[in-house]
């Protein structure tokens, strides 16, 4: 026997409402993978260690010495240009200019770009892996690196200017 459920129009999602839902003896005889799954939803099992997308720090020589920092979010890879060496270590904060999106095919880029066209420079793989998306916000982005020398849960936090985000390593309890 399969029930399909689905959301009626305008409802919004509360962590109780669920709950109230299948307290009910017949609801919840009725309903007990969809109550499973968003039990899970709300405890946030499913967001730990699963892979959400790619990662890539792309050493940049152009005009200046940068690190193009790029994360797989929303079907391209969102960019940010960090001035220095992004951090290894927790209690480093490094600044992070939040720049055009990339397509997915460049997480793979590595070469030269000729000088006078834009990002005119060497582009090599600094690092790269994957990463688990744990919290995401407008202002915030809080991920787990899977790299060769990017590896730890790691925090962007978007400053008062548009553009400009702190990029650091989290410290572990």
């Amino acid at each position: 026997m399969r029930f399909h459920f689905e959301k009626p129009r305008g409802f919004l999602f509360k962590p109780f409402a669920l709950f109230a839902l299948c307290r009910k003896q017949s609801a919840y005889s009725i309903f007990p993978k969809i109550f499973t799954l968003a039990l899970q939803l709300l405890t946030c099992e499913n967001m730990s260690a699963t892979p959400t997308g790619r990662f890539v720090v792309q050493k940049h020589q152009a005009t200046r010495l940068h690190y193009d920092f790029r994360l797989e979010l929303d079907a391209v890879l969102k960019s940010w240009a960090i001035p220095k060496e992004p951090p290894t270590q927790p209690g480093i904060k490094r600044l992070a200019v939040q720049v055009e999106d990339h397509l997915l095919s460049y997480i793979d880029f590595e070469g030269t770009i000729p000088k006078g066209e834009y990002g005119g420079g060497t582009v090599e793989i600094w690092d790269k892996g994957t990463y688990a998306l744990k919290n995401r916000s407008e202002n915030k982005i809080v991920f787990t690196l899977h790299g060769e020398k990017l590896a730890g849960d790691y925090i962007l936090v978007r400053l008062k200017q548009d553009k400009n985000w702190l990029f650091f390593r989290k410290k572990q309890p």
